[in-house]
């Protein structure tokens, strides 16, 4: 039998959290203690364990008053599969959000929703709202397999697309904590009603495999500690990275033969972005190909991936927990290896794959059957009603009116289907009097392929601000790609308040990542279909200098670019030397074409050796660095 305990590299001590986790009776205590209680938030313990169920204790920092208790407020995250949403949980999770929340919803990078400023004296209801609504917030945070994701293309006339639907439902049940836990604390013990698991799935849980489940334990596949930290796994087709799919800890591509029937997939593994700044050990990584396997064998690859990552994760340092780092440090052979053996035989080769690109669905498509999807794009995932735009009461009324299923996308957009052709006039009236656009070519590119996190004020991670952020920074950067001559340019912008990455910026063309206090690196050369890692350029750019930081990069991108190459496609190509010498030396234009005058020093050849190389090493300008030195100089004069 194998034990869900702490590593076997683990000599040291397990983290406080393992603790947690292995003395909370599977998720319940001291949850279930706490949420009968009279007071304004959670004990530390119990915040660790509320993620398991859905839910992040935070603190609104915009209404902190010096001496007063924190503005205690929760965050309530869906589990949707491939980002289905029924109609009836929509107008659910509207309702909460007017009720009980802050009257926003906001669509996340993983295809599900988020409800923010949720009192815990209401936290209670609208879990259980959500629940008998045909929805659940279990495992959408934790330590423990979050929501699978998929493409979102409801294509009716390709095969492929609805057996990732279809996998990436089975994989989520095959993975959903065992506990009853969650209905005993939220539901009173109440089942919920739920779509009939695939007896399939219900057999693999329980097959051992080589050692994979843990026997006579309320959770076989997790066990009493879970996972080491989060686990992320999408199911995607051939060509489609409209998931991130590198940057998940596990990727299944769907394969099909030439008659469009399922033969197996693809595995992919070791993706993640997560780290932390100044702590180089930490890093962003892309998914590795491990191999191939038939269909009969998916539930079990993924249950011995799984319980590799659960019985040789690293326990002990939360920030060296998730698989990527288990991948770097073994290597792909000796994973693979792992892999196999829970397995009970050798992963096939992996079989040839097209170019995958990224794909938004927005607009007004067919999908095959006759009938039609609209996706339609939400800036920044925020559904709100702000003035003349909207967007929250004309989402409303559609779902009411037409009844229709949506389906999340990874880009924050929302995608309604199976829309009958004679609704489509009656649904653009409705988008159009609440003042929604349905036609993606009449967004700003920019804006159309930019992410953010939602950062601050509520969540506690947040360095400096990200989505009220956002719109202010596109604007700037149109402008000067506009005075620069560049107005028919565009590419992947992506921005976070911290390093952990959630809305994904280290596979962005540009992407800001929060450094301090209205500051943030500043990473290039990620591609436009999201399959390579951008790198940091600067360790720390104020927003106020952020046009005189740009211009001479996207000028020498503008004179040095190849025909139709992309600006990150560009960063990687020229590298960050030769971006890095050419600012050194841009002369900025004025208004009129003229070039300002610049102050020129000659140095000696080791002096600007030594400078290249620092500045190189710290990511600045050589003239920032050479400023600053005199700065300091000149004030120990004085």
């Amino acid at each position: 039998m194998v034990k869900s305990a702490p590593s076997p590299i683990a000599s040291r001590k397990p983290s406080k959290v393992e603790g947690i986790k292995e003395n909370s009776n599977f998720l319940r205590e001291p949850v279930a203690t706490e949420i009968l209680q009279d007071t304004t938030h959670f004990t530390e313990n119990a915040v660790q364990l509320l993620k398991f169920h859905g839910s992040y204790q935070q603190d609104n920092r915009d209404n902190r008053t010096k001496g007063q208790e924190k503005d205690y407020q929760f965050m309530l995250r869906t589990k949707n599969p491939g980002g289905l949403v029924p109609p009836e949980l929509y107008l659910a999770l509207d309702k909460i959000a007017d009720e009980y929340g802050n009257h926003t919803l906001r669509a996340t990078t993983r295809q599900g929703f988020q409800l923010h400023g949720i009192l815990k004296k209401n936290l209670k209801s609208a879990i259980a709202t959500i629940v008998k609504n045909l929805g659940s917030t279990l495992g959408a945070c934790g330590d423990i397999n979050r929501n699978v994701m998929a493409p979102p293309a409801p294509f009716k006339n390709r095969p492929e697309y609805q057996y990732a639907w279809e996998y990436a439902q089975n994989i989520a049940d095959l993975l959903t904590a065992q506990t009853g836990a969650y209905y005993e604390i939220w539901l009173d013990g109440e089942k919920a009603i739920s779509a009939e698991e695939d007896p399939e799935v219900k057999a693999a849980r329980q097959r051992n495999g080589n050692g994979t489940i843990i026997h006579d334990n309320e959770e076989p596949i997790y066990g009493t500690y879970y996972m080491p930290r989060k686990f992320k796994i999408c199911v995607t087709v051939p060509g489609d990275n409209s998931v991130d799919l590198y940057s998940q800890d596990l990727t299944l591509v769907v394969i099909t033969n030439k008659k469009k029937q399922l033969e197996g997939f693809n595995i992919f593994a070791g993706g993640g972005l997560g780290r932390t700044h100044g702590k180089e050990e930490t890093f962003a990584r892309l998914a590795d190909p491990i191999g191939y396997v038939a269909k009969d064998d998916v539930y079990d690859i993924v249950k011995a991936i799984v319980a590799t990552q659960r019985d040789y994760g690293d326990r002990t340092d939360r920030r060296h927990a998730r698989l990527k780092y288990l991948i770097n440090d073994w290597g792909v052979d000796k994973f693979r290896t792992q892999v196999e053996e829970y397995f009970g035989k050798p992963v096939e080769a992996f079989k040839p794959l097209p170019e995958f690109k990224y794909h938004d669905f927005l607009g007004w498509n067919e999908q095959g059957d006759g009938k039609l999807f609209l996706g339609i794009s939400i800036e920044n995932g925020r559904i709100k009603d702000e003035g003349s735009f909207q967007l929250k009461t004309a989402l409303r009324e559609i779902v009411e009116q037409f009844n229709l299923p949506i389906r999340l996308t990874s880009n924050h957009n929302v995608i309604f289907y199976d829309i009958e052709p004679d609704s489509k006039e009656a649904i653009q009236d409705i988008l159009s009097r609440h003042g929604v656009g349905d036609d993606p070519s009449k967004i700003e590119p920019l804006v159309r392929y930019a992410m953010a996190c939602p950062a601050l004020p509520t969540c506690g991670l947040a360095i400096t601000e990200s989505e009220r952020a956002i719109p202010g920074i596109l604007e700037r950067i149109r402008t000067l790609l506009d005075k620069l001559g560049l107005q028919k340019e565009h590419f992947v912008v992506r921005m976070t308040g911290c390093p952990n990455g959630c809305a994904r910026p280290y596979l962005a063309e540009l992407a800001f990542v929060g450094s301090a206090p209205e500051s943030y690196q500043l990473w290039l050369g990620g591609s436009p279909n999201q399959t390579r890692l951008a790198q940091p350029y600067t360790e720390k750019l104020h927003h106020n200098d952020l046009e005189t930081f740009l211009e001479p990069i996207f000028v020498y991108f503008k004179k040095s670019r190849k025909s139709k190459e992309s600006f990150g496609d560009f960063c990687d190509r020229v590298g960050f030397d030769a971006i890095r010498e050419f600012a050194s030396t841009y002369e900025p234009q004025t208004a009129n074409g003229i070039s300002k005058s610049r102050h020129r020093v000659n140095l000696k050849e080791e002096v600007y050796s030594k400078l290249k190389e620092v500045a190189e090493s710290q990511g600045k300008p050589m003239t920032q660095l050479v400023t600053e030195a005199l700065e300091v100089y000149f004030q120990n004069l004085s």
